[in-house]
């Protein structure tokens, strides 16, 4: 097919990952009708599109179900920060389920190749480090942020079982630690809330010793990885994530000296279920899709700074 006449349907488009996939998919030629309720989601991220000819918005809960026709099909919503994902964990849940049901039943009806955001969170606090796609995790199933990784996985249950029973075409990534322009500044992720603080001028606050690890992938990189995934064979599910693993302080200290170093490190208790190690094993990315995570920390870092200094 010619890539300038695929038709996409992205749910979750307004969001921070949304509306950059929609982004590259547009550069590319691509139609594409973007699925969002506005809970996480902005219109800003995605204004810039309105007057394009290729680009349909469509305000819709994707818990409930949609009739159109499409492609491609690219499931990326669902609140995905803890604290916007345990406002309401019970809509969380049916996001994940409900959500991932829908849109799997249209992509059986259309024919269409569909792609799962899944997540590292379905590690949970992992126990193999660093996590290949065959570690099945270490999650508490009933604790706080159990409504979004259990939500998750309940999501790939359903993709691996519409490919088992019905043939349906699917494509499964985890995301690991992901950042950029159109975070939200209240999300309550680690890089948001650090450069939050540290633009405002207060201390960092930093929950447990900081000794804890995430590995950082810039937005563009992830986006790359989508790409790459959804014009493969590979179904999944791929790790997509910078291996650069780095302990939390460390990066509260390179914020710290990019914006105010006279800023310091404020330490409070850990919340529940919080993962003490994350770093993906990127082989079967690297092998093949021929993806690595390019970006480094510090080029990702200014981007970021300079998109909340402009925008917040």
């Amino acid at each position: 097919m010619n890539k300038g006449f695929i038709r996409n349907i992205v749910t979750g488009g307004a969001g921070f990952l949304g509306s950059h996939l929609i982004d590259r998919l547009m550069q590319n030629g691509e139609e594409v009708i973007c699925l969002d309720n506005f809970f996480t989601g902005h219109k800003s991220n995605i204004i810039h599109l309105f007057d394009n000819p290729k680009f349909e918005f469509i305000r819709h809960d994707i818990t409930e179900p949609i009739l159109l026709e499409a492609d491609r099909i690219w499931h990326l919503a669902c609140p995905a920060s803890p604290i916007h994902y345990q406002f309401n964990p019970i809509k969380t849940s049916k996001t994940s389920f409900l959500g991932s049901l829908n849109m799997l039943g249209l992509a059986k009806r259309l024919n269409a190749r569909i792609f799962l955001a899944s997540t590292s969170e379905i590690y949970g606090d992992p126990l193999e480090h660093p996590q290949k796609e065959s570690y099945r995790g270490n999650v508490n199933h009933i604790g706080p942020r159990s409504c979004y990784d259990e939500g998750k996985r309940i999501s790939e249950t359903l993709f691996f079982d519409y490919k088992r029973i019905h043939n349906t075409d699917i494509r499964v990534t985890r995301i690991f630690n992901t950042y950029g322009p159109r975070m939200l500044p209240n999300d309550g992720r680690v890089v948001s809330n650090f450069i939050n603080q540290a633009l405002r001028g207060r201390d960092l606050t930093i929950y447990g010793d900081g000794s804890q690890t995430r590995s950082f992938c810039y937005v563009s990189d992830l986006i790359d990885g989508f790409i790459k995934l959804m014009d493969s064979n590979l179904s999944g599910p791929v790790n997509l994530g910078n291996p650069n693993e780095m302990p939390i302080i460390e990066l509260a200290k390179k914020i710290i000296n990019k914006v105010n170093p006279e800023l310091k490190l404020v330490f409070k208790e850990v919340p529940e279920d919080d993962p003490s190690r994350r770093k993906p094993d990127i082989s079967l990315a690297s092998k093949n899709l021929d993806w690595n995570a390019k970006i480094q920390i510090d080029d990702g870092l200014d981007k970021t700074i300079k998109f909340f200094k402009n925008t917040f």
